[in-house]
């Protein structure tokens, strides 16, 4: 059975069909877990296979929220902020489970510095995270407040456009004592200056954006983390 589980794990990677395709003949297999606790919800998650992840959920009934032996779901595993999504608003995973070291999904990636767009996304779930932070000193708006337009951008130009995809903030309020440094005022310039472009919607705006948030994020990054399976 544990080879037959390994070699699923395997085909996860790069042939989801063929792992659907078992399932039909082996459907006991859709929640059984390797010898660390990792499950195919797991692997799909980090892989990135949405259709593999809804066959588990839906045909055969795999609990969304089921951990590995380091007490962590699959969200713990993710490694796009459209995959953290998809499992939080349709998956029923629950973002507010803590592993074995006491951390959410979310505290999790903002220690481990990984994935900064996934940070950022699950901060964006906790108002005052660090990611908050970091955007509340440019004077960006959270995504409430653009969609509302009740926001000012710092240049005096009113409202600037939502942010992009994959990205989204709520800030909370924070006292002098949580603000920390000021931001790089090259930092700051460059995005009062995206905000303010007429084509600010564009593919190429949005991707310059997302890099300037990386950027920001960058300084909290940590040790690598592997996310894959595991193999001892």
């Amino acid at each position: 059975m544990a080879q037959t589980i390994d070699r699923l794990l395997n085909l996860v990677v790069d042939k989801p069909d063929q792992v659907l395709q078992h399932l039909q003949s082996r459907p006991n297999l859709a929640s059984q877990q390797d010898r660390h606790g990792y499950s195919l919800l797991h692997a799909s998650a980090s892989y990135n296979h949405p259709d593999v992840l809804r066959t588990l959920l839906s045909t055969y009934s795999v609990n969304p929220n089921l951990t590995d032996e380091d007490g962590e779901t699959c969200l713990f595993s993710v490694e796009t902020p459209d995959m953290a999504k998809f499992l939080i608003e349709q998956c029923n995973v629950d973002p507010t489970l803590r592993n074995e070291e006491g951390q959410t999904a979310a505290e999790k990636f903002e220690q481990e510095g990984d994935f900064p767009e996934v940070a950022a996304y699950l901060a964006s779930l906790v108002p005052g995270g660090a990611a908050a932070s970091i955007l509340a000193q440019t004077g960006m708006p959270s995504a409430q407040q653009a969609a509302d337009g009740t926001s000012q951008s710092t240049n005096g130009i009113g409202a600037p456009p939502p942010l992009p995809h994959g990205v989204k903030i709520d800030l909370g309020t924070m006292g002098e004592d949580e603000v920390g440094e000021a931001p790089d005022p090259e930092f700051r310039r460059r995005i009062d200056e995206l905000a303010a472009r007429p084509d600010f919607q564009s593919e190429e705006t949005q991707r310059e954006l997302r890099e300037l948030v990386q950027d920001a994020l960058g300084g909290l990054r940590g040790e690598d983390r592997d996310v894959r399976q595991r193999t001892s």
